[in-house]
C-alpha cells in the first residue's frame, strides 16, 4: 500500500488506521505471528501503528501488551496472560526515561562504571529470563539521546554526561546482541536523530499521556520495527530494477553521447549519481541482486555502464534490459529468467510515468517515489526495503550464483536430451542431518522460499534451532556444487515422527536449483532416514498459495498417494517406505 511508504502522510495514517487496516486484512496468504510488547511507557498507538505496517507486509499480528511500565515485572516475574500468549516476537519498548541511575557530577568514575554494569546487568537477566522461558525473538530498543546536555558538548566525552553515559549503555546492549541469535536492535537513537530530538521528546506528551516520544514520531519507530520483524520472517526484497538516464547518471546517453554524461567528481551534479552507484554496489556487495531496465540502444546503455568515472559496470548486473519495450513488461521478463515473484523487486526510475505504469501493473514490486538525485539513497534507504538481520555466506555470493545459472542456461541450449545435460554438471550433493553452522541459512530458506514450499511454514531461527535439538524430527538440509560453482544450502525438509509414521511439516527448495533432480535426492536421503528409525509410512501436504502451485502434483511424483483433497485445493498424501526405490541417478550424494 503506497499510503504505507516512505515518506508518510503521518496525519494521513494516525486518522485512518482503522480503514487501513481494515482493506489490508483483505489479503490473502497473511502469515500469522504473536508479538508481545513489553512497554516502559505508554505503547497503545505503537502497537496500532505496527499492526498495519505488518499486514501491509504479509504478517497478520496477534499482540500481548504489557501495563504500564510493567515490562520488567513481565519479564521477570511473569504473569499467565503472557504466558498463555507464548509470544512468538518480544518487543521491549524502553527509552530513556527508563534508565534507573544516571550519573552524578560529584559521582567518582568507579561508582559510575558500577551503576553501568549494574543497569546492564538488569538487562542482560530479563533477556536471558525470556530466551529462558519462551525461546522467542526479542527485540530491544537501544537508548536515544537526551533532550538536554547538562554539560554542554562535554556531556559526550566527560563520564559524569548522559550522552557519554548512554552510549556506554548502548554499547553493552550491542555487546549482547553479537553474541545471542534471535536478538535485534531497533535504533531509536538513529531514528530519532532523523526525525528530529528536539521533537521526538516533546515533553507534552509525556507529562499528558506518558508516550516517551510524541504521537506523530510513532509511524517511524513503528516503520522501523516492521521492517526488523519482515526481515526476520523473509519479506525483504532481493532485488533491484534500474533505470539509466537520469537515474544512475545524468543526462541521456543517446542524445547526450558518453562524454557528457554527469557522473564523476567533474561537475556536482556528477558526485550526486556517482555516490548513488557507491550505494548500489554496495548493496550488490550485501547479495541484492542488480538489473537494468531502460529505453534505450543496447549499445548505448552498455557503453554508459562503461563510463570511467561510473561506479557500476555492466558485469555487476545479472540482467541488462535495453530495448524499447514497455518497461513493465521488461520487468515481467526480468523475473521470469531469474525465477523470482515480481514482489521480490524494487524499481527505481526517475520518470514517474514509468514509476506509475510499473506500480499499477505488476503486482507486488517495490516504487520508491524518487524525486530528485540528492534524495534517491535517503528514500530508498528509510524504506528498509533489505533490512539486514541476518545473512549467510550464500547472500554474499547471491550475484555470483545467479551468474552461473546463466552460463548453467547457456549450456543447456547445447543439449538435446536433458539427463544427459544433467549428468554433464557434474553435481555433488551433501544431504544430511541440521548442523549448527547452517541453521541460520536454514531459517532464512524457510522463509524466503515461497514458490517451492509445500506447507507455507516459516520457521525463525528460534524454531529451527527446536526442531535442530528435538528427537522427535527427521530434519535434513541439502547442498548441492556442480561444475559452475557451489550453490550452497538450496534444500529443507522437516518432518515430526508420530508413533510409525512420519509428517511432513516443510519441504523447501530454492528455485535456483529446480529441474536438476534435487528433489529426488533429498527424498531418497528422507526414505533411508525414516527407514534407519522404523517408520514405515510417510505423510505429505500441500497447502496451496498465489506462488506455491509449481508443486502442486509434487507428490505424486515423488511417490505419493492422494488421500484427501478439500474444497481449498488442501492435499493430504500417503506412503509406505517399504519397497521404496531410489530416483536420483544424476546426483553424486554425499552423506
Amino acid at each position: 500500500m503506497k499510503e504505507l511508504q516512505y515518506p508518510f502522510d503521518v496525519e494521513y495514517l494516525i486518522k485512518n488506521k482503522k480503514k487501513i487496516k481494515k482493506v489490508l486484512l483483505e489479503k490473502e496468504g497473511l502469515l500469522e505471528k504473536r508479538v508481545a510488547i513489553l512497554g516502559g511507557s505508554t505503547t497503545s498507538e505503537i502497537k496500532n501503528m505496527l499492526e498495519i505496517f505488518l499486514l501491509n507486509y504479509g504478517i497478520k499480528p496477534s499482540f500481548y501488551e504489557s501495563e504500564y511500565n510493567k515490562y520488567y515485572e513481565d519479564a521477570m516475574f511473569g504473569n499467565k496472560e503472557l504466558d498463555e500468549f507464548n509470544p512468538d516476537i518480544i518487543y521491549i519498548h524502553t527509552t530513556n526515561r527508563n534508565i534507573k541511575w544516571y550519573p552524578n557530577i560529584l559521582d567518582d568514575e568507579a561508582t559510575i562504571s558500577e551503576m553501568l554494569a549494574q543497569e546492564n546487568k538488569n538487562m542482560t537477566q530479563m533477556w536471558d529470563k525470556l530466551f529462558a522461558k519462551f525461546n522467542a525473538t526479542i527485540i530491544q530498543n537501544n537508548f536515544e539521546y537526551p533532550y538536554y546536555r547538562l554539560l554542554g558538548n562535554k556531556d559526550a566525552s566527560n563520564v559524569h554526561g548522559r550522552i557519554n553515559y548512554i552510549n556506554r549503555l548502548n554499547n553493552l546492549i550491542y555487546d549482547y546482541a553479537n553474541t545471542h541469535n534471535n536478538f535485534f536492535i531497533n535504533d531509536i537513537n538513529y531514528i530519532s536523530s532523523c526525525y528530529g530530538l528536539d521533537r521526538w521528546a516533546n515533553q507534552f506528551y509525556w507529562h499528558m499521556y506518558k508516550y516517551a516520544l510524541e504521537v506523530p514520531a510513532i509511524p517511524y519507530l513503528a516503520f522501523n520495527l516492521a521492517n526488523i520483524i519482515k526481515s526476520i520472517y523473509g519479506k525483504n526484497k532481493k532485488a533491484f530494477v534500474l533505470d539509466l538516464d537520469n537515474t544512475l547518471w545524468g543526462g541521456i546517453v543517446g542524445d547526450d553521447g558518453v562524454e557528457n554524461l554527469a557522473i564523476g567528481p567533474e561537475v556536482p551534479s556528477g558526485q550526486v549519481y556517482q555516490e548513488f552507484q557507491e550505494y548500489l554496489k554496495e548493496h550488490k556487495n550485501l547479495g541484492v541482486i542488480l538489473n537494468i531496465d531502460s529505453k534505450n540502444e543496447y549499445e548505448n546503455a552498455i557503453a554508459g555502464l562503461n563510463h570511467p568515472a561510473g561506479v557500476l559496470k555492466p558485469d555487476d548486473f545479472i540482467i541488462i534490459k535495453a530495448n524499447w519495450n514497455p518497461k513493465n513488461m521488461n520487468i515481467k521478463d526480468i523475473a521470469a529468467e531469474l525465477n523470482l515473484g515480481a514482489d521480490s523487486f524494487v524499481f527505481v526510475d526517475d520518470n514517474p510515468a514509468e514509476r506509475h505504469i510499473v506500480e499499477s501493473t505488476v503486482e507486488g514490486i517495490a516504487v520508491p517515489e524518487v524525486d530528485t538525485p540528492e534524495n534517491y539513497i535517503q528514500i530508498i534507504d528509510r524504506n528498509g526495503y533489505f533490512e539486514m538481520t541476518n545473512f549467510s555466506q550464500e547472500d554474499l555470493k547471491k550475484n555470483e550464483l545467479y551468474k552461473d545459472n546463466a552460463k548453467r542456461s547457456q549450456m543447456m541450449s547445447t543439449f538435446d536430451n536433458y539427463d544427459d545435460y544433467l549428468k554433464s554438471l557434474q553435481m555433488k550433493a551433501e544431504i544430511c542431518s541440521f548442523k549448527p553452522i547452517y541453521l541460520e541459512r536454514i531459517s532464512q530458506l524457510s522463509n524466503k522460499s515461497n514458490q517451492f514450499n509445500l506447507t507455507t511454514k516459516r520457521y525463525s531461527l528460534s524454531d529451527i534451532e527446536n526442531v535442530a535439538n528435538s528427537e522427535n524430527y527427521i530434519k535434513i538440509y541439502g547442498k548441492l556444487a556442480d561444475i559452475f560453482g557451489d550453490n550452497g544450502v538450496i534444500s529443507v525438509v522437516i518432518g515430526h515422527i508420530k508413533g510409525k509414521e512420519l509428517h511432513l511439516d516443510l519441504w523447501i527448495m530454492s528455485c535456483r536449483v529446480l529441474k536438476r533432480n534435487m528433489e529426488f535426492a533429498m527424498m531418497d536421503e528422507l526414505v533411508a532416514q525414516a527407514q534407519a528409525q522404523g517408520l514405515t509410512t510417510i505423510y505429505g501436504y500441500y497447502y496451496p498459495t498465489l506462488k506455491n502451485k509449481m508443486v502442486k502434483e509434487f507428490y505424486e511424483e515423488m511417490g505419493f498417494t492422494l488421500i484427501e483433497e478439500d474444497e481449498k485445493g488442501n492435499k493430504f498424501y500417503k506412503m509406505n517406505v517399504e519397497g521404496y526405490k531410489k530416483q536420483n541417478n544424476v546426483i553424486e550424494v554425499e552423506r
